[in-house]
This record gives structure tokens, sequence and C-alpha cells, in this order.
């Protein structure tokens, strides 16, 4: 069942920029929806639009197939969890946590109830009598989160609930909106810039960038198969290496040129570029970090090591090309190094549109 619909959604602001362009998404009931993208893509405004807090400029919004554009934030059976905690100062946790409840005048015996359970949960039920400035970053975003819980929408919004907190606490605060969702089983839109979040909370994940969807799918299809070079690319601890490459036929045999050096291709792809008359034509290739064998192959020297533990992030030169790998062994700036690419773990896009091909 569609829980939420966004038709052909247009964004236009008065100076005549456009923040969301032709936006079409549906999300069935239950899911947890990740809008991921950089700063400026327009995931936060289609969050807003969402929410009632940004008039639509063109377009439908629908809940359970009704149309919500002009209907008041409060009316469209949502919750919302704020990046800035958004806590009344004066008021107590346990206030905070009832305010949905008394705005529908539940009764005192309810609201306590409902209130307590939803503090267990997300575990502030010892601070039910502090102000919002007694507590940590952390504990106010679990109050916040109790307060979602409590007004039991079936649509949550959170807006980069953790990115005010430090890596630890976004660690174990994923883990408590996980299991707020599991409780709950609501349909949740999350908007981050943070990959992590997008690839360990979300069912499925929506790529933006200058307004438009990229790509929405799971997250292991936008790993493993990126509509295109900017999702590839964006995708990942370690951005994807994108390079330009040369397709050539040497007697019945299709060869990949690159970095000076022939390589082999399956022959699926191969007949994919020979159908579509890519012989003597550029293409882009795209490998990850660790989608490498350290072995006799390309040479290449390294410009700059990033110590990870057990591993490095290194960034070398190999002609024009700047290469991103992971490495297990201890590598030092201008060491020469040799690698081998994993060919069955290749993609390729084409040079022109840079959309996928394989």
């Amino acid at each position: 069942m569609i829980t939420l619909s966004l038709q052909n959604i247009d964004k236009f602001y008065e100076n005549g920029v456009q923040a969301v362009k032709e936006l079409n998404m549906d999300i069935e009931q239950g899911e947890f929806i990740v809008v991921v993208g950089p700063s400026g893509c327009g995931k936060s405004t289609t969050l807003r639009m969402i929410a009632g807090f940004e008039k639509v400029t063109n377009g439908q919004i629908k809940v359970k197939n009704k149309v919500v554009n002009d209907l008041e934030p409060m009316k469209r059976d949502m919750s919302m969890v704020f990046q800035s905690y958004a806590l009344y100062p004066y008021m107590t946790v346990f206030d905070n946590i009832a305010f949905p409840l008394k705005m529908r005048n539940l009764g005192r015996i309810e609201i306590k109830r409902r209130v307590e359970e939803a503090a267990e949960i997300v575990g502030v039920s010892h601070y039910l009598k502090r102000k919002p400035g007694q507590l940590s970053g952390g504990q106010r975003q679990r109050v916040a989160l109790a307060r979602a819980i409590v007004a039991n929408t079936s649509i949550c919004l959170m807006d980069e609930p953790l990115s005010n907190l430090d890596a630890a606490l976004r660690t174990e605060m994923r883990k408590e909106i996980k299991r707020f969702h599991q409780y709950l089983k609501n349909t949740v839109v999350y908007v981050t810039h943070d990959q992590v979040e997008a690839m360990t909370l979300g069912t499925r994940i929506v790529v933006m960038k200058d307004g438009m969807i990229q790509q929405m799918d799971t997250p292991k299809n936008i790993y493993e198969k990126p509509a295109n070079t900017f999702v590839a690319a964006f995708i990942g601890n370690t951005q994807m290496n994108i390079c330009t490459a040369a397709i050539l036929k040497e007697e019945d045999q299709i060869k990949l040129l690159f970095a000076g050096r022939k390589l082999a291709i399956h022959s699926k792809i191969a007949s994919v570029f020979e159908n579509n008359h890519y012989i003597n034509k550029d293409v882009l290739i795209g490998f990850r970090a660790t989608d490498v064998r350290f072995e006799e192959g390309f040479k290449a020297e390294v410009e700059h090591v990033e110590h990870l533990g057990s591993q490095q992030n290194v960034t070398t030169k190999l002609g024009d090309h700047t290469i991103y790998l992971q490495a297990p062994a201890s590598l030092v700036i201008n060491q020469s190094i040799s690698f081998s690419i994993m060919m069955e773990k290749l993609h390729f896009f084409d040079a022109e549109t840079q959309k996928r091909m394989s």
C-alpha cells in the first residue's frame, strides 16, 4: 500500500531558483526511506514540503491517496524529528514528550502511561523531571524520538537528526532509530548527508543532485549498481574511481585500453559495446578502492596516505588519473606500487550521458 506519494513536484523560490525539479516518489507503508545528497541538492526542501512547512509550486503530495498540499502540518498525520531537537526549554522532559498527546486532549492517566512507555524505549526514564538544558545532546535527541513515538503518526519525518552528535553517539543513536522504526512499524522519511546512516538505516535510498532524483533503490543496488557516475562517486566511504578508457577490437576480441594496458573484458559487456557501436570510442569505467589486487599490473605512485588502523586509504597517481585504493599493508608517500583491477567488479558508463551501461 502506498502511504506517501510525491507526483511531479517542483519548488521555485521567489528569487527564481528551482530547488526541486519534477520529483516523483512512491513510498509504501512501513518503509524507511533515506534521502541523501550533497548540500543544496533539495533533500531538506523536499522533506519540508512533505511536512507542510514549504509550499509546493507544482505537483501533488498524497498521504494514503489524499492530496495534502493545502493541509496544515498538524493535519497531515506526520511527526517530525529535527536536527536542532526542537524541545521547549521551559518544559520538563515529561511535558515535552507529552506535548502531542495534550494537543489531542488525551486523559492524564493515558498520557502518563504512553510517555513512560516511550521514555523507557529510548532510555530517558530517569530524566523525565529535568529540563532540556540539563541534558546532553544525545539525551535531548532521545527525548525528541520519544515525542515522535508517542505521537504514533503513520509517517515520521527526520531531518538530519544525528548531525550534531559525535561519532560514537551517532552509532548508538542509529541503533535507537532502527529500534524505534521496528517498534512503531510506521513509514519514515529520513534526510541526511551521512552515507553510513543511509546504508545502515534505509530500506531504500534516494540519491539527489540539483533538485532531481538520480536513483531510488535498495542500499545493495545503490552500491553495487549505481545508475550513473554521480551516484557511483557519491556513495561509498572512499569514492569510486571514475576513469576514461577506450574500447578496441583486435581480430575477434574486444578489449579495454586503460592507462596504456589492454585488458580482456567479459563477453556479455563486449557484446553491448559492439552492438551499440562503442568500438574505438571512449567510455567511463568505475572501480572501488577495494576492487583491486596488489600484484603485478598497473604502476602507480603513492601521493597521500590515511591510516585507519588495520587498513589505509591511499591516493595514488596513475598517469593522468588519480586513483583511490584501500591497502592492507603499510605504504608511504612517494612509494611505487603495482596493482591489478578485478575485472568482474568493473562498472561501465557512457562517456557522454554518464549513465550506467552494465
